[in-house]
């Protein structure tokens, strides 16, 4: 076996993986394909928080045997924890490896290839995920051909139970990557980028292990006191992870983007406590007040989530006018999906499909108005922001900036904003290097 091909599906966090089992493959004498047809191992690194998320991992299984019948496929990821029988039943399919075996993935594949007359089909590696205690990682460089901003996952798995989440079955405990190799780490990228993303399945509990005293702002603090490093950026994090002193050290520091991104799912409190959601409305509204408040221009955006079982006209209406009565930038808008598994998937009283689609149509349009109408407010201010591929831009608070001139990438600059562009903004005919 000689040339393997990782394909990624879903979140930062499997993106994360997907570079370090390239780099754990690389180490044992294997060299990635630029193309998954010339590969003779097709490596894919799955999702499953949705059923189209499945569907998606079926059809590339059946078009990559289709197109390259003698590669060897290995499937792993969240899905392959979740329902390892159902896709080693799937032409084509060597080995399916769960998150509890992702670490091995190196190993399984040489060996496998170094034995004569090992069987081509339905080899399962699937444990106990909430045995696993790896933390497997490594700098995302150029996620969907993002070169400019590294993503680095420093926390994994999660110890919440929302009714409609399948993640903790698949992904573990909560476990964070240890503040040395985190600094580390954070030093190399720093070396050659200027904006790291920081990123995990539920980054807020970051340090949150029995016996750790520190916590992510104090991490954060420790990244910025012994690393280089120009920006850094939250990705996701819990609203009541969003304490006074982080909110406090991300207003205070230049270094720090002010993005805001805290998953709400829905603003009907009777919604929230069938999703076995950890806190009400009003104390979402008061950590996004307090961010709004010391950072006026910030991004604030949220994860929101329509036609959850039983979700009447009047909770969605709720859940409506209180992200109109918020200083959102942008939302993510999803519809809910059933999870096998999951407590809500077994609630009688489903939202029919059209409603729950009428309903995400709603949201969006809100979200799409919440969202010019900020970016309306950054014409004529002058923005700091990192500068991507394709003569474009993107701005601390969030904002893609067609830039008036082509710059080199990944460089830190000040974008005087002209005016609003589709999706974004415009750059008037002047930028100014940060030193």
């Amino acid at each position: 076996m000689g040339k393997f091909f990782v394909q990624n599906f879903g979140c930062r966090a499997t993106q994360a993986d997907g570079a370090a089992l390239e780099s754990l493959l690389a180490a044992k004498g294997l060299s990635a394909s630029d193309e998954r047809a010339a590969a003779d191992l097709v490596v894919l690194n799955t999702c499953t928080v949705t059923s189209s998320a499945d569907d998606d991992v079926r059809q590339t299984i059946r078009r990559v045997h289709r197109e390259n019948p003698a590669a060897r496929i290995l499937v792993t990821g969240c899905y392959a924890q979740r329902a390892p029988e159902e896709l080693a039943l799937l032409p084509g399919v060597e080995w399916v490896v769960g998150n509890s075996h992702k670490t091995q993935i190196a190993d399984l594949v040489t060996i496998g290839s170094a034995t004569p007359g090992a069987p081509y089909h339905g080899n399962i590696h699937v444990g106990d995920i909430f045995a696993q205690h790896d933390f497997l990682s490594a700098p995302v460089e150029d996620a969907a051909g993002d070169r400019t901003r590294p993503n680095l996952k420093i926390q994994d798995g999660c110890n919440n139970r929302c009714s409609f989440c399948i993640i903790p079955f698949v992904r573990g405990r909560s476990r964070s990557a240890p503040a040395e190799q985190v600094v580390a780490q954070v030093r190399n990228l720093a070396e050659r980028y200027r904006e790291i993303v920081l990123s995990g399945i539920n980054l807020g509990r970051w340090g949150r292990e029995p016996g750790s005293k520190m916590r992510l702002a104090g991490l954060i603090r420790l990244l910025l006191a012994e690393s280089g490093v120009e920006r850094l950026r939250l990705s996701s994090v819990e609203p009541m992870d969003f304490s006074d002193d982080l909110l406090q050290l991300m207003a205070g520091s230049p270094r720090i983007a002010r993005h805001v991104h805290a998953p709400l799912q829905s603003g009907s409190d009777r919604v929230l406590r069938r999703m076995h959601r950890k806190y009400r409305p009003r104390h979402y509204a008061d950590r996004v007040t307090k961010a709004r408040a010391l950072m006026p221009d910030a991004a604030i955006g949220a994860d929101v989530m329509v036609g959850f079982p039983g979700e009447t006209d009047a909770e969605f209406e709720e859940n409506r006018s209180f992200i109109e009565s918020l200083p959102f930038t942008y939302l993510h808008v999803f519809t809910y999906s059933e999870r096998p598994g999951t407590p809500a998937a077994d609630h009688a009283n489903a939202v029919p499909m059209p409603v729950r689609k009428e309903r995400n149509r709603i949201l969006r349009e809100l979200a799409a108005a919440k969202n010019r109408e900020f970016r309306e407010r950054m014409v004529g201010l002058t923005l700091p922001a990192v500068t991507l591929e394709a003569g474009t831009a993107l701005t601390e608070n969030y904002l893609k900036v067609e830039l008036a001139t082509p710059r080199e990438p990944n460089r830190l600059v000040n974008l005087r904003i002209g005016g609003l562009a589709p999706g974004g903004l415009y750059e008037q005919p002047s930028l100014t290097s940060i030193p």
